[in-house]
């Protein structure tokens, strides 16, 4: 039964859950911890280069896993134990990163990269759940409320990680090193124990017939080969991930390097903390806002609207020379980065057959994975080429202004029409399910 509070309140909760993860340890701790203790801190460069390298070694392993996942998940009816499976492996490497010492970068590198796999390998999951969670007249503002709860309870979470850090002698903490290697074990408490919602009260989507874990493997790969001659006859699908590739590619760069580039430019890791708390929590009613904005102006319309916002950051982010700058930028991020990442999301839901939703989130996420190897790679090669910060952080507007020129060509009614169509094929060919 689609609509019930029990399961959309569970759903979104998931969000509050894991998003400790992205705010203090891949937003937050993580790049202040990597410049300044594990990595060469007199060496500026080659650290943005080091953490653009492991943000895009993750990207890649999600970018190649998630189709095939998601394929697998349909195939299976096990679109909740791949999400815990994932949850979990991103809980307990997290939790491992209190054992790295000063200097270790290299395991550093791997405890985080295999941290993400599981964070981001758990979200395909989690978002192809949404379809079975909420109808069509719900979708945008579920989607929203998930991304809102993300915002306040990583946010939360981060605002105490952030005063054990600027005051450890409050909790009988000797240092702010430590304080930092403690927080990361709170994430991965709090992921674990505020995943029991979606465990218990979300029902895993029923489908007529089911498959064993074996054959549900074997048969993936053919049923990704399958959605990728579906793409053709999905023309406005397949236009949408492209746009999506590059513009959330720029958000996603944004979100993993802001902290590098503050730091670079030697600013205090006090002031970038802050500003970055300061973002989870305009976010919190931003993403609610940004949810009933679209239902008014039209949600592709409210897109490129963030799409055009993150583009006058980024050029803003080159000019930047004082701390408030940076706590500037940071209110405009949080003005937007909840919607375009909701709003996407949920237009996404419109255009996409529904019986299939897992395999083409699992497309939907490998697009928007794959796509933060670009900009962290550039982001990073660029900086190390050029010995400029500023340069790198600029070149990251490309991605905004591509993605935003592919989007004007997205046809969603066209895009309903083909979906419809589909779906009628697959009923005469009597393969409506894709178990059959």
């Amino acid at each position: 039964m689609k609509d019930t509070k029990s399961a959309i309140w569970s759903w979104a909760f998931y969000d509050w859950a894991n998003s400790a993860f992205a705010t203090t340890v891949m937003a937050g701790f993580f790049p202040v911890f990597f410049k300044s203790y594990w990595a060469d801190p007199t060496n500026l460069q080659q650290s943005t280069f080091y953490l653009g390298m492991a943000n895009s070694l993750s990207a890649i392993i999600v970018a190649a896993l998630a189709p095939f996942l998601g394929a697998v998940a349909d195939r299976g009816s096990a679109k909740k134990k791949f999400l815990i499976f994932f949850a979990f492996l991103g809980i307990i490497m997290t939790g491992a990163l209190w054992f790295v010492r000063m200097g270790y970068w290299q395991l550093a590198v791997i405890f985080y990269v295999t941290a993400t796999v599981g964070f981001s390998g758990a979200n395909i999951f989690y978002d192809s759940l949404l379809p079975g969670v909420a109808s069509e007249k719900k979708v945008d503002l579920v989607s929203s409320l998930g991304y809102s709860l993300g915002y306040i309870g990583g946010g939360v979470l981060f605002l105490i990680n952030v005063i054990m850090y600027l005051k450890p002698e409050l909790f009988g903490i000797p240092d702010g090193a430590t304080a930092i290697r403690i927080a990361f074990l709170s994430v991965a408490v709090w992921w674990a124990v505020f995943s029991i919602p979606i465990m218990i009260f979300v029902p895993e989507p029923k489908i007529e017939s089911t498959v064993s874990l074996g054959r549900a493997f074997r048969g993936g790969w053919l049923q990704l080969r399958g959605t990728l001659k579906d793409l053709r006859h999905l023309k406005v699908v397949g236009l949408f991930l492209l746009a999506y590739w590059f513009y959330i590619d720029g958000v996603d760069t944004i979100i993993r390097m802001a902290v590098d580039y503050g730091a670079s430019l030697g600013f205090p890791s006090e002031s970038l903390i802050i500003a970055l708390l300061m973002v989870q929590f305009v976010a919190f009613p931003a993403a609610l806002a940004y949810g009933w904005l679209g239902s008014k102006i039209g949600v592709k319309n409210a897109i490129y609207i963030a799409i055009i916002a993150y583009s006058v950051i980024t050029l803003l982010a080159f000019f930047m020379k004082v701390s408030w700058h940076f706590y500037s930028l940071a209110f405009m991020i949080g003005l937007f980065q909840g919607g375009i990442q909701a709003l996407s999301r949920s237009y996404y839901t419109r255009l996409i057959p529904e019986n299939k939703s897992a395999e083409f989130f699992g497309f939907f996420n490998m697009l928007g994975k794959f796509a933060a190897v670009l900009g962290p790679f550039m982001m990073g090669s660029i900086t190390l080429l050029t010995n400029s910060n500023r340069i790198g952080i600029l070149s990251i507007m490309i991605l905004f202004i591509a993605g935003g020129f592919l989007l004007t060509r997205v046809d969603e009614v066209e895009g309903r029409r083909m979906a419809g169509e589909y779906l009628a094929r697959q009923k005469q060919a009597g393969t409506e399910s894709p178990e059959k």
